[in-house]
């Protein structure tokens, strides 16, 4: 799982070191979209990776016209996929700044991942698309038995991905999301789903995560002592688990999960296990993501403050 030794200074971009994502990246905003076919279509069948490089893609296509050019000169599979996710990007970004155009830019969106789906039947990253968009669609289905709390949700269409994919880690992170508080849903609701989803993936997965994602999303600095809260022992021992059993057992990758490692290594410090996230820093080598330490401050200094903590070098450290 190493990623590379840490030669001084992080690397934020999303591609890490998948080299031909972030070459296909600097093409994109070049206004050239052949590389990014091509890393696209090399993906069929391998499902984790054909969301992540087309959720990055589609971030760095976002602001551009060109997935229209491309999908009107050459009308593929891969040029249908990055349009739905494109036009995900700009709905839901339309709908955070509460402007009038969201509810047209929701249905282009929906339109575009219903065409990406119909060219490609197997794959379930429309769907999980598609999923991206729930907290604007309203889908409120009856929650699956086992959850303490029933929350309603777009269930059914989670279910749609999972038959597809039954471990697909972003439809996995996606239903989560919609129960976020900042999305409307209830701290409750969402530990509630993080836990059963959790439960359900097997021991070697990531997904087991989920829990301490929703307890970062649920940080509330302004509670006394809410910086000890991974020192219980229900987190600990979680955080300690998918230590022992998706990251020392040496799972393969083909590329770094870098926001996952994140995760890992936030959680082991806040649980006062700093050898274990210092292991879990020396896998990431240089690549950083921004979640989870952003949402406890700037994510740089956040980041380096761990990595010191841990007794690894900095940026700027002599």
């Amino acid at each position: 799982m190493a990623a590379g030794s840490f030669e001084g200074q992080y690397v934020w971009h999303p591609a890490a070191d998948d080299h031909r994502l972030a070459r296909a990246c600097v093409d994109v905003r070049a206004g050239r979209y052949f590389s990014a076919y091509e890393v696209l279509e090399e993906t069929r069948g391998d499902w984790a990776v054909r969301a992540h490089r087309s959720l990055v893609l589609a971030s760095e296509a976002a602001d551009s016209d060109l997935v229209e050019r491309w999908l009107a000169e050459d009308p593929s599979a891969e040029a249908a996929l990055l349009w739905a996710r494109v036009a995900v990007i700009r709905a839901l970004r339309i709908a955070d700044a509460l402007d009038g155009r969201s509810v047209p830019m929701m249905r282009m969106a929906l339109s575009a991942c219903e065409r990406a789906s119909q060219m490609s039947p197997e794959d379930p990253t429309p769907w999980v698309a598609k999923l991206a968009l729930a907290r604007l669609l309203e889908l409120y289905d009856p929650a699956p038995p086992g959850l303490l709390t029933s929350p309603p949700g777009p269930w059914t269409l989670f279910s749609h991905v999972i038959r597809l994919d039954p471990w697909h880690r972003e439809a996995h992170h996606r239903l989560l999301t919609f129960f976020f508080t900042r999305h409307g849903g209830t701290r409750n609701a969402a530990w509630d789903v993080a836990a059963f989803l959790g439960q359900r993936a097997p021991t070697s997965s990531a997904l087991r995560l989920l829990p301490l994602v929703a307890l970062v999303d649920s940080h509330d600095p302004s509670v006394p002592l809410a910086d000890r809260v991974w020192e219980r022992p229900q987190w600990k021992a979680t955080a300690l688990g998918v230590y022992k059993r998706w990251f020392a057992d040496g799972t393969d990758h083909r590329f770094t999960p870098v926001v996952d490692l994140s995760y890992l290594a936030h959680a082991l410090l806040m649980a006062r296990r700093e050898l274990e996230a210092r292991a879990v820093f020396m896998a990431m080598g240089p690549y950083a993501s921004r979640m989870p330490w952003s949402l406890f401050g700037e994510p740089e200094e956040q980041l380096t403050r761990a990595r010191r903590l841990c007794g690894l070098p900095v940026p700027g450290a002599a």
